[in-house]
């Protein structure tokens, strides 16, 4: 997490510059939210998208922001070459607004708080950074923004998506790994009491249930939720699936052959399932890159979550 950095550097009494996208607009490389962090050893941390424009704020940074004391301020960066004002020199036709703000051992405790809080607001505006601590928005994301001395953004940090995986096998193991580090809160769920790979994730919470048909109550329903089958076998993974279908979830998907599948399918069709239900499941799982080994499917399970979490903020320009 971009804040346990900054937070060490502020106890070693090192200045740090705190950049934060506040808006993005179209094909822009850097979305809301995206947050990086430079210190005066010219140390980084996390990313506002990257490319040239990211290189050239860097060194503005390294060469003007950290050598001298400011107020928070605005650039507004187009990523088109044909525009005369705050051009990026990236060329994908959107835009973006990143704040800069400085940090010192004085916000040791700010940094120290949205670091170890679970729940909370950060709030940027044209004075300071804060943080509400226990309380949360409606949505991931706001901002108003009315000119560049006059704007207020607030972040849910709270509003992580979480990855519910029933099973507790290789591949569930992997999944979490890679998961955990594109920060979606993962819960693990297994039947088989010590199972080594259940005892060897330490990337996720491991629940142990005595039955699956009652995992429905364990999985909240939301656009935050993200679901995987992937139990021992073909029973245990029709009691999970015929359990969560009626659920509203951001994705719900399930591992098998497509032999397997259509079979599972075809029992649930004639146990009175409707097709429409069926159609939502994203079975057999994971994008089609002929994955082999269980990091390989983890991560074509994982491209696919991605695919289905970042549709809504193509078309928006926003993070959900």
């Amino acid at each position: 997490m971009i804040w346990s950095n900054i937070l060490e550097w502020l106890n070693l009494d090192q200045k740090a510059i705190f950049l934060y996208v506040i808006d993005s607009k179209g094909s822009s490389p850097g979305r809301a939210g995206f947050k990086m962090a430079i210190n005066e050893q010219h140390e980084m941390v996390g990313s506002i998208g990257g490319g040239f424009m990211e290189h050239k704020l860097i060194e503005l940074c390294k060469h003007n922001l950290l050598i001298r004391d400011f107020a928070p301020f605005i650039k507004k960066q187009i990523h088109k070459d044909s525009v005369a004002k705050d051009k990026s020199g990236m060329i994908c036709s959107g835009e973006q607004i990143i704040a800069f703000y400085q940090l010192s051992s004085a916000d040791i405790e700010f940094a120290k708080t949205i670091t170890t809080s679970t729940k909370g607001i950060l709030i940027a505006n044209e004075k300071n950074l804060q943080f509400e601590k226990s309380s949360s928005l409606t949505q991931k994301f706001e901002s108003e923004i009315s000119s560049p001395s006059n704007w207020v953004v607030k972040e849910d940090l709270n509003k992580s998506p979480e990855l519910h995986i029933i099973g507790g096998g290789h591949v569930s193991l992997a999944l979490s790994k890679f998961a955990k580090e594109i920060n979606f809160n993962v819960i693990v769920y297994d039947n088989r009491s010590r199972l080594n790979t259940m005892e060897q994730n330490n990337c996720a919470k491991t629940v142990y249930l005595e039955e699956y048909s009652s995992i429905k109550e364990n999985v909240p329903n939301g656009a935050q939720t993200y679901v995987v089958i992937m139990s021992f076998g073909f029973k245990t993974d029709k009691i999970i699936l015929k359990s969560l279908l009626k659920g509203n979830y951001k994705y719900l998907g399930m591992m098998g052959s497509q032999a397997k599948i259509d079979t599972l399918f075809k029992e649930l069709i004639e146990e009175g399932i409707s097709n429409k239900r069926l159609e939502k499941v994203h079975a057999p799982i994971g994008l089609p890159i002929n994955s082999k080994t269980p990091n390989e499917i983890a991560i074509s399970i994982l491209g696919q979550i991605i695919q289905i979490k970042n549709a809504t903020l193509n078309s928006q320009g926003t993070l959900v």
